[in-house]
C-alpha cells in the first residue's frame, strides 16, 4: 500500500531525536538534587505533567524555554514537598540547557523535514500545552506542517482521538498515513489502533512495561535521519513495461 501522508510526533520524536524529556530531565536532576532516586523523581515529573495539562500555566504565546521552566519549577515544587532541598535557582540552567538539546536537534531535523515535506504531507501531532504553534514558530519548522492537531489534556494516557483527527485532516485512508513517534504507548499503540501504519523511533524511551514483546510497530529506527530511506524504500516500485 502506498504511503500519501505522514503523521509526526513533535515532543520527544523531532526536538531530541527520539529522547524522551523524562530520560533527560531525569539525568539533568541528578545533577541538582541530591539524594533523588529514580522512582522519586518519576512522580515528580508525572505531578507536573498533570498539573501543566489542568492548569492555565502555559499560555499560547510562550516559547519552549518558558515550558521547561514551569515543568521544572512543577517538579521542584513537589520534591520540595516531599522534604528534599532544591535549590531553584538550579530552574533556569536546566531550562536553559534543555532548550539548547532541543535547539542543536532540530537543526539537523530541519533538513530532514523539508525533505519529507516536498514529497509527503505531514501533519503534527502532539500532547502538548496548547502553545504548540509558537513553539514551531520560534524553531522555524511550522512551514514543513499542512496542519497541526495539538491536545492539551496530559501527555501521560493512550489517545486515539488524536491520531483520528490527524488522519482526518491528512484526508487519506489510515491504512495510507504512516505515524512517526517515540514513544509505544502514546504514539505507536494509538496510531495503530486507528489503522495506520507505524514506524517506532526506538532511541530513549520512558515507559517500561515490556513493550519489546507487543511487536505492534511496522518498524524501528534508531535515528530520525533513518526515515526517509526508509519511506522510500516502503513506496511500490513501478511495473516494468
Amino acid at each position: 500500500m502506498q504511503t500519501r501522508g505522514i503523521l509526526l510526533n513533535y515532543e520527544g520524536t523531532i526536538d531530541t531525536n527520539g529522547q524522551h524529556w523524562g530520560a533527560i530531565l531525569w539525568h539533568k536532576f541528578q545533577k541538582h538534587v541530591i539524594g533523588l532516586d529514580k522512582a522519586m523523581f518519576n512522580r515528580a515529573y508525572t505531578h507536573s505533567e498533570n498539573v501543566l495539562a489542568a492548569q492555565s500555566f502555559i499560555k499560547p504565546t510562550h516559547v519552549f524555554l518558558d515550558v521547561l521552566v514551569h515543568k521544572i519549577t512543577q517538579q521542584f515544587d513537589y520534591l520540595a514537598g516531599q522534604g528534599y532541598q532544591v535549590d531553584y535557582s538550579s530552574v533556569q540552567t536546566i531550562a536553559k540547557e534543555c532548550n539548547s538539546l532541543a535547539l542543536r536537534t532540530l537543526r539537523g531535523t530541519k533538513r530532514i523535514l523539508e525533505n519529507l515535506s516536498n514529497t509527503f504531507p505531514i501533519v503534527l501531532v502532539s500532547n502538548f500545552y496548547g502553545n504548540l504553534n509558537a513553539v514551531l514558530t520560534e524553531f522555524g519548522i511550522k512551514q514543513y506542517f499542512a496542519d497541526v492537531v495539538e491536545s492539551s489534556t496530559s501527555a501521560m494516557h493512550f489517545n486515539t482521538e488524536i491520531y483520528e483527527k490527524g488522519v482526518s485532516r491528512l484526508g487519506y485512508p489510515p491504512e495510507e498515513c504512516v505515524a512517526v513517534g517515540d514513544s509505544y504507548n502514546r504514539d505507536i499503540l494509538p496510531s495503530k489502533a486507528v489503522g495506520c501504519k507505524t514506524i517506532w523511533l526506538n532511541v530513549m524511551g520512558w515507559e517500561e512495561w515490556g513493550i519489546d514483546e507487543l511487536e505492534i510497530s511496522d518498524a524501528e529506527i534508531g535515528d530520525f535521519s533513518q526515515l526517509p530511506a526508509l519511506l522510500e524504500r516502503w513506496q511500490p516500485r513501478p511495473a516494468a513495461v
